[in-house]
């Protein structure tokens, strides 16, 4: 599981980065845009290609450290091996869903390369942002799954 934790990290640090970079190129723009009138072509097409692979570079250590919502109202009062036990269950089904978005997502990108699809503006091929996407979204799948059949200790982490 140190594997996986730092390649849920190395994921967070990238997406990151990601965000970081799209965010001075819009502030770049922008300014641009108000200033002198010059502006960056493709950089809606860009933003929007970033943020989808960051949340989807963000999600591993997200379920590393179990930062998805719990809701736990009505289970607040039940025992700690009921706990337990749900959430391992919310586990697996997370991994099932992650693993589900991995091979949509893998299809998707086959289909946008056999295609040769690309965005409007830039002409950028739009297989790149799938694959992009899908190997965070198959290491959300193997934690989670990991986390189902391990169980987690104080801190999230698997046990």
């Amino acid at each position: 599981m140190r594997l996986l934790s730092t390649l849920a990290r190395l994921c967070a640090v990238l997406a990151g980065v990601l965000l970081t970079v799209i965010t001075l190129m819009t502030c770049a723009s922008l300014i641009g845009r108000n200033t002198t009138g010059w502006t960056l072509v493709g950089d809606f097409e860009l933003s929007g290609a970033a943020a989808g692979a960051a949340i989807a570079l963000f999600m591993p250590w997200c379920q590393v450290r179990r930062g998805h919502i719990l809701v736990d109202f009505f289970t607040s009062r039940a025992s700690a091996a009921t706990q337990s036990a749900l959430d391992r269950v919310g586990a697996l089904l997370l991994g099932l869903v992650m693993a589900l978005l991995a091979w949509r997502t893998t299809l998707g990108g086959l289909n946008a390369w056999n295609t040769q699809s690309t965005t409007m503006m830039m002409g950028l091929p739009e297989w790149i942002v799938y694959a992009g996407m899908v190997p965070p979204l198959a290491l959300t799948a193997l934690i989670a799954l990991l986390q189902a059949l391990r169980g987690f200790d104080e801190e999230g982490a698997v046990a």
